[in-house]
């Protein structure tokens, strides 16, 4: 129950920083600038050698991402790519060279895992995460968790972030795996 009011408290936090920064940078806005967000140049190649580094598509939190470490990973370590399972699927979490700290915990190097699921396209790597039924945060710093999934195929990848649920100035993602539940 801990862990649960430290996510909150840490989400409302983060729900009135973004209020508060957008309303300050309205202003500063470059009236040349395209209007539409360009997420599809941030996204995340699944290769670790493509990963590219944060672009915020506003200001608002660019004084709020974090660093990572030099060769940071996060990694599905079950189930494995193409594995064939049943439900509730058991997915466990790895991790190297960045340590796995709560939300609201600002500890330089580290994150928190959020379980992004059937996800198409990555979410806005300069803001905090969404909660959403396809992007699941685990801000207790849990390192596995029990999903029910339909039966089909379907799509796991990971991406820390940091205290405030904003992914950090490098991406740390994990390859996408499929799995097909029975």
């Amino acid at each position: 129950m801990k862990n649960l009011i430290y996510v909150a408290i840490a989400a409302v936090v983060a729900f009135f920083i973004y209020g508060y920064i957008s309303k300050q940078n309205i202003a500063q806005q470059d009236p040349v600038a395209p209007a539409t967000n360009q997420v599809a140049s941030q996204q995340v190649a699944q290769t670790k050698t493509d990963v590219v580094p944060a672009t915020p598509t506003n200001n608002a939190f660019k004084d709020l991402i974090s660093k990572s470490a030099e060769g940071a990973d996060v990694f599905i370590l079950e189930p494995g790519d193409g594995a064939t399972v049943s439900s509730p699927v058991t997915v466990k979490f790895g991790i190297t060279n960045m340590t796995v700290a709560k939300a609201g915990e600002n500890i330089e190097f580290s994150g928190h895992h959020h379980l992004l699921i059937n996800v198409s396209e990555l979410p806005d790597m300069s803001a905090p995460l969404p909660a959403t039924d396809q992007i699941i945060h685990f801000g207790g710093a849990q390192t596995e968790t029990t999903i029910e999934l339909e039966p089909g195929q379907h799509t796991l990848q990971l991406l820390l972030g940091n205290y405030l649920h904003i992914p950090h100035d490098t991406p740390v993602v994990s390859k996408k795996i499929t799995v097909t539940v029975q």
